[in-house]
């Protein structure tokens, strides 16, 4: 029997800089243009501005090359969920979802855990054909949640698998929750594939770093980096995710085809990170969770 999710690409398309305000609404469109001609798959929300009215723009000058989108789908409620739905399909111009991102709040995070009635509601909304999958983002905030739902079964038949942060400076989930995933053989899909920059900028250029713990950790992980003997950033990225045989794929953004390219050719190697790199960076991890993940407050990191 095949892993939940493994008909995914080894890397997904984000879309983050499609609506980004620094980069110019003519650039933008003209990346969407070479990720369709790339025919990679795309990740997207109505959260990054306008990057849905960019890549709607897009699709319709080539609608045969419309590729599967994962959407983030957030919502206290399955009305709120169909809604997401709608404002992100409408503008796209696609009828249905590949893959919908769960990032529930109140009571549909409360029947996540309980085995709610919004369960069935959301089974609906596959069954209509809306979405074609689920997948549950998590993070280190809200890890005890979906610890709870995955160990008493809420999750089965409903969820493929999880979508997180992962890159060697973040891994979005409690060290619970992350040794429950693999033991249980969870699917997951991995995002923020190179953390925004090459490691040794986000270490040594002021503002590089979204937050100043990038930067701190930056410091932490270069030598690492540079022992390990990989050439670039991006591969040493791509070869953590497939250090995880339960990473399915990874999604990472660029608004530059050069850095596409990278991106791409760093995804299509094989091997994973030497054992003694990979364990110095897992040490690494379960620290930071400890000392800080599960403490942030939410959208800090």
């Amino acid at each position: 029997m095949s892993r939940p999710l493994s008909d995914l690409p080894p890397f997904v398309y984000g879309t983050t800089r499609l609506g980004h305000p620094d980069v110019p609404r003519e650039q933008q469109l003209a990346m969407a243009r070479t990720v369709l001609a790339e025919g990679l798959w795309m990740h997207t929300s109505r959260q990054y501005d306008h990057a849905l009215e960019v890549l709607g723009e897009a699709f319709a000058e080539n609608p045969d090359a419309i590729p599967p989108v994962i959407v983030k789908l957030g919502g206290g409620t399955v009305d709120e969920v169909r809604a997401t739905i709608a404002a992100n399909t409408g503008p796209l111009g696609i009828g249905s979802i590949a893959l919908g991102q769960l990032n529930p709040v109140g009571r549909l995070a409360d029947d996540l855990v309980a085995g709610g009635a919004a369960l069935d509601g959301l089974r609906a909304v596959r069954d209509e054909g809306l979405v074609g999958r689920f997948v549950l983002e998590i993070f280190p905030w809200t890890s005890a949640a979906p610890l709870e739902a995955l160990r008493a079964g809420h999750l089965d038949g409903l969820v493929e698998g999880v979508i997180t942060y992962l890159n060697p400076l973040q891994r979005f989930a409690s060290n619970a929750l992350w040794d429950e995933l693999r033991e249980r053989g969870t699917s997951i899909i991995s995002m923020r594939t190179v953390c925004g920059a090459p490691v040794q900028m986000l270490r040594d250029v002021p503002g590089a770093a979204w937050q100043p713990y990038l930067q701190e950790r930056a410091v932490e992980v270069a030598p690492v980096f540079e022992r390990s003997g990989v050439p670039t950033w991006a591969e040493f990225c791509f070869r953590f995710v497939r250090s995880h045989p339960q990473v399915v794929s990874t999604v990472g953004s660029t608004s530059r085809p050069e850095h596409l390219d990278e991106l791409l050719a760093a995804s299509q190697g094989s091997g994973g990170l030497d054992a003694d790199v990979l364990a110095e960076l897992e040490a690494l991890h379960r620290r930071w969770s400890d000392e800080t993940d599960v403490h942030a407050e939410p959208w800090t990191m």
